[in-house]
């Protein structure tokens, strides 16, 4: 085993930026709405199961299908680019009224929120410039944040109040709208 201590935070702070969980906060209180609760623990614990499974078998599952890694990160991007439109047009594209909050805790919580097309390519690329080692330690202690924004979603909601939810909702869900484009944009070619 070779930990090393600045592998471990290198590869933390970068998936954390692509995670993005703060950010994700408008998200995870409008889903919670919708679906009425959110399962902390199951979302977490898919996310770092398909995170785990990025890095090992990330590339060979695409090719199994035969898609590869700019189509995946696309198809991620559409469906981030749908969920922004929800936050800013308040009106539900998705069917969130047959859903269970168990089934919302797995799509659109931990994939592709969470786990998405733009972990997966970090994951990968990552597996290219640091020790396997310190990527899962990496992903492990990402997955304790992401539990704990989860666990405390009604907390945040509360302090923020409704009218700064619905702000930052909309600001977000503008910003979700940029990186799917973004995405879109730098795959398609």
């Amino acid at each position: 085993m070779n930990f090393s201590f600045k592998e471990i935070i290198s590869v933390t702070i970068i998936l954390f930026s692509v995670i993005d969980i703060l950010g994700s906060i408008p998200v995870i209180i409008d889903l919670r709405k919708k679906a009425g609760d959110i399962h902390a623990e199951q979302a977490t614990m898919v996310a770092g199961s398909l995170m785990i499974v990025y890095l090992f078998l990330g590339i060979s599952i695409l090719n199994l299908f035969g898609v590869d890694v700019k189509s995946f990160a696309v198809a991620g991007a559409i469906i981030i680019f749908l969920i922004g439109m929800e936050m800013i047009l308040g009106r539900n594209i998705f069917k969130h009224e047959t859903s269970s909050s168990k089934a919302t805790s797995i799509v659109p919580l931990a994939f592709p929120i969470i786990a998405g097309a733009g972990t997966m390519t970090t994951i990968i690329s990552l597996k290219a410039a640091y020790q396997q080692e310190n990527i899962i330690v990496g992903i492990l202690l990402n997955l304790l944040i992401v539990y704990l924004v989860l666990r405390s979603s009604v907390w945040i909601e509360n302090k923020l109040g409704q009218t700064g939810a619905d702000i930052l909702r909309k600001v977000f869900g503008m910003i979700l709208l940029a990186i799917a484009i973004k995405l879109i944009k730098t795959n398609l070619v």
